[in-house]
C-alpha cells in the first residue's frame, strides 16, 4: 500500500513495542501452543492478494525480505512479520496459500488482503466480515479447535480503504463524522464477533495520517499535510479507542466473558516517522 512502510516498521519497535507488549501480555514467546490470526488490509497482508491485481509481487517489493517479491506491500517486512517474529513463530500463511503450507497452520493464519476494508472497498478484495466468516469456515472444519483459540491472539488493521473508497465515491471530508460512527460500529461488531469465535487477545491498528497521502498533499508539491483531514483521523481513531473501551466493559461485566483488547497506535508512529526524517516527500500511498 505504502512506500514509507519500511521507515515506519525500522521504527517500528521504539514506536509501539509498549502497545504490542500490552497485547501479548502473558503470552511468553516459548509457547508453541500461541496461534496468530490476521485480519485486514496491505499493512498486514503477507500474500493474499492476487498476482493479477497487485504490484506487491513485482520487484522492488520484497527485496529486503524475503530477498524477492512475496505479495508484501513493502521492501521488507510488514506489521505481521514483527509481532510474530516477537511472538517467535514464523509469519503465519495466508489464507490464499494454507494448502501449500500445512506445516505453518499451526502457528495460525492471516486472511488479510491488500486494499480491503471492513466495507466493500474499490479493489473487491474480502471485507473484514469475509475475513472472519473464513476463519469461521475453518473452525467449522476442525481446522482449529477451541484450545486453539483461546490460546490465540488475532491482529486487525483496517479502516484507511474504507475512507479512501469514500473520497473516490465523492464522499467529502465534512460527511468524515456520519461515515466513521458507521464504520465504527461495524468494525467493532467484528471485533465482537472475533471474539465469540474463542480469541481472547485482539489488537487493533489505528488509521494513518491520511491528510499526508499524496491526493491531499499534492497542492502543497507534497511538502504539508492536509491538518483537516488529520484531524478527520484522529477523530476516528478517537472514537474507536472509546468504542472498543466500551466492549471491553461490557464483555468484562459478564463472568466468564474476558476480552484483552489492545489499539496499536499507527497515526503516532507514522507522525513519529515523518518527523524524525523530515521529508513529507516519503509519504507516497496508494490503495
Amino acid at each position: 500500500m505504502d512506500k514509507l512502510l519500511p521507515l515506519f516498521l525500522c521504527l517500528l519497535p521504539s514506536v509501539i513495542l509498549v502497545e504490542i507488549e500490552a497485547l501479548i501480555g502473558t503470552y511468553k514467546p516459548q509457547d508453541s501452543h500461541v496461534k496468530l490470526f490476521v485480519f485486514g488490509d496491505s499493512y498486514v497482508d503477507t500474500g493474499n492478494t492476487p498476482k493479477a491485481f497487485s504490484k506487491a509481487w513485482k520487484s522492488p517489493y520484497g527485496i529486503t525480505y524475503p530477498g524477492k517479491p512475496a505479495g508484501r506491500f513493502s521492501d521488507g517486512r510488514v506489521l505481521t512479520d514483527y509481532i510474530a517474529q516477537y511472538l517467535s513463530i514464523p509469519s503465519p500463511v495466508p489464507y490464499r496459500q494454507r494448502k501449500f503450507g500445512k506445516k505453518l497452520i499451526r502457528y495460525g493464519m492471516n486472511f488479510a488482503y491488500g486494499g480491503a476494508g471492513v466495507f466493500d472497498t474499490s479493489v473487491r478484495q474480502h471485507n473484514l466480515t469475509t475475513q472472519i466468516g473464513n476463519l469461521e469456515q475453518l473452525i467449522a472444519q476442525k481446522v482449529y479447535l477451541k484450545n486453539d483459540m483461546e490460546f490465540s491472539i488475532a491482529l486487525v488493521s483496517l479502516a484507511g480503504s474504507d475512507y479512501a473508497t469514500y473520497l473516490n465515491k465523492k464522499g467529502s471530508v465534512w460527511g468524515f463524522p456520519d461515515f466513521a460512527v458507521k464504520l465504527i460500529n461495524q468494525l467493532v461488531w467484528d471485533v465482537k464477533r472475533i471474539h465469540e469465535l474463542g480469541v481472547r487477545k485482539i489488537g487493533v491498528v489505528s488509521i494513518e495520517p491520511m491528510g499526508c497521502l499524496p491526493r491531499f498533499t499534492g497542492p502543497a508539491s507534497f511538502q504539508y499535510c492536509d491538518e483537516n483531514v488529520n484531524i478527520a483521523a484522529q477523530s476516528h481513531n478517537l472514537l474507536l479507542l472509546q468504542a472498543l473501551n466500551r466492549l471491553r466493559i461490557e464483555n468484562g461485566a459478564r463472568q466468564g466473558s474476558d476480552i484483552d483488547i489492545v489499539v496499536l497506535d499507527l497515526y503516532t508512529a507514522f507522525m513519529f516517522a515523518l518527523e524524525t526524517t523530515g521529508y513529507y516527500l516519503l509519504l507516497l500511498l496508494d490503495y
